[in-house]
């Protein structure tokens, strides 16, 4: 067992070096180094949690055991967990935070140990704590599991409305508010148990019923939105345990949640309040009509040959991966295609919108997983004003994110959201399985524009022919 002081020097060097992990996340070349300094910081926080004073020595199996279950289930899933199913792992990750939350609440209120010795003020805050805590977790965990259903495709990714919704979600705040009233003012454990239980239930429902609400299109502001609630459920955990470790990190990780919220909303031209709302997104089925540009003509197809020599005569190439090119693991054939082309000195760059795929970050994690150099990679606003200047833009998979109708047609439900301008290209070729409409379920006018060739079938299928004919 190591000293009080000790383990506090301890927990103040995993502060830093998970703020050091957050700085080297935030950039593709610094992530690895940024990784690394996460895995240490939670090594070191995990070694002085358990040799802290808080642990005594009876208790050690119990947390060795747990580690060691704890371990294997991570190796297993690292192991058998796909790429593409990143999204949906990282919501079933965010509703352990949460349920950790609600069981640390639920114990912490009823050891005597924990709470016996309070008076006054000092009680009021800290059933506070507790109160505020299991109703972030709870929110969380419900919430959490029904973002992996929509991501998994086991539960429909169309918004499911309830009539007076946000009514009953104003009923159910009053509830919880005079919930709370009764546990501060609750005479024993048993008697607060009551409102406690009742709040979580609510709370639990309110998770479930928030997320159904929201489409599709917003599912990545969910991720990172539930990202967001699992800090801050950690952070109130760490003021029931009294525990300051608990608390900065949630407090790093809740933050950095709601600021990459914020950037998700942004780029959706979406406010946070009419996320929560709901209501935006389908599951991709029929073509919508309606809004001031309808599409004219027909699409024009084009073969993989075709496309490996429009390729193969192009000097710069921008492509646009979405989450077609993540279903169909086609990530490596995309690196393939563009090692082939880089060495016949085509110039070839990568176009990625902030909220492309399911989660923040989707495709840069794809494209790194399958080797494709960093400095090639590049962010919307950094790739849109090449758009003019590129011979052929390649769109892999993707539908919202290159839509015009979010600039030229002020009716579209996604009228002001960013895309990137990949019609402006002398040629554009978009690859899809149907012409079915996106997570947003508006019809894409890019499809019938003159300079644009639609390549059918599976992304990875289609790709390969394309490499193929490259080659020969």
């Amino acid at each position: 067992m190591i000293s009080p002081t000790l383990s506090t020097v301890a927990y103040l060097g995993a502060i830093i070096l998970f703020i050091l992990s957050l700085g080297g996340l935030s950039n593709p070349e610094t992530s690895r180094r940024g990784n690394l300094f996460g895995i240490i910081g939670m090594a070191i926080a995990v070694l002085a949690t358990i040799f802290g004073p808080q642990v005594t020595p009876s208790g050690y199996a119990w947390i060795i055991g747990a580690l060691v279950v704890g371990a294997v289930i991570g190796l297993y899933a690292a192991r058998v967990v796909k790429m593409t199913q990143m999204p949906e792992l990282v919501a079933l990750m965010h509703s352990l935070v949460g349920l950790a939350a609600v069981l640390i609440g639920y114990a912490n209120y009823i050891d005597p140990a924990a709470t016996g010795h309070l008076k006054g003020a000092e009680k009021t805050i800290h059933e506070l704590e507790v109160f505020i805590g299991v109703l972030i977790g709870a929110v969380t965990f419900s919430g959490s599991i029904i973002a992996f259903g929509k991501l998994s495709a086991k539960i429909t990714g169309k918004p499911v409305l309830i009539p007076a919704r946000h009514w009953i979600n104003l009923g159910g705040l009053l509830v919880v508010i005079w919930a709370g009233w009764w546990f501060i003012h609750s005479t024993s454990v048993s008697e607060g148990m009551k409102p406690l239980v009742l709040m979580t239930v609510i709370a639990l429902l309110f998770g479930v019923h928030m997320v159904m609400a929201i489409g599709g299109a917003d599912m990545p502001v969910v991720v990172s939105m539930l990202n967001s609630y699992s800090g801050w459920a950690a952070a109130a955990t760490g003021f029931m345990l009294s525990n300051d470790l608990l608390i900065v990190t949630g407090a790093l990780v809740g933050s950095s949640g709601a600021i990459l919220s914020y950037i998700m909303c942004r780029a959706m031209n979406r406010n946070f309040v009419s996320v929560i709302a709901g209501g935006f997104g389908t599951e991709g089925g029929a073509p919508t009509a309606g809004g001031a540009v309808q599409p004219a003509g027909e699409v024009q197809p084009i073969s993989a040959p075709e496309t490996a020599e429009l390729l193969r005569g192009a000097k710069n190439v921008i492509i646009v991966p979405g989450y077609g090119m993540a279903v169909a693991q086609a990530q490596h054939t995309v690196f393939e295609i563009t090692q082939l082309l880089r060495e016949k000195g085509v110039n070839v760059r990568f176009g990625i919108h902030p909220v492309a795929g399911r989660m923040p970050g989707h495709m840069n994690v794809l494209l790194a997983e399958a080797k494709v150099p960093y400095d090639i990679v590049l962010e919307m606003d950094e790739i849109n004003g090449d758009f003019p200047d590129t011979d052929v833009a390649m769109v892999i998979g993707a539908n919202d994110i290159v839509n015009p109708a979010a600039q030229d047609d002020p009716a579209s439900p996604i009228a002001g959201m960013p895309v990137l301008e990949v019609w402006k290209a002398r040629n554009s070729i978009v690859m899809k399985r149907s012409m079915a409409s996106g997570y947003a379920g508006v019809d894409n006018p890019l499809f019938y524009k003159d300079n644009n060739r639609m390549l059918f079938g599976d992304a990875k299928k289609m790709l390969d022919e394309v490499s193929a004919a490259l080659k020969a």
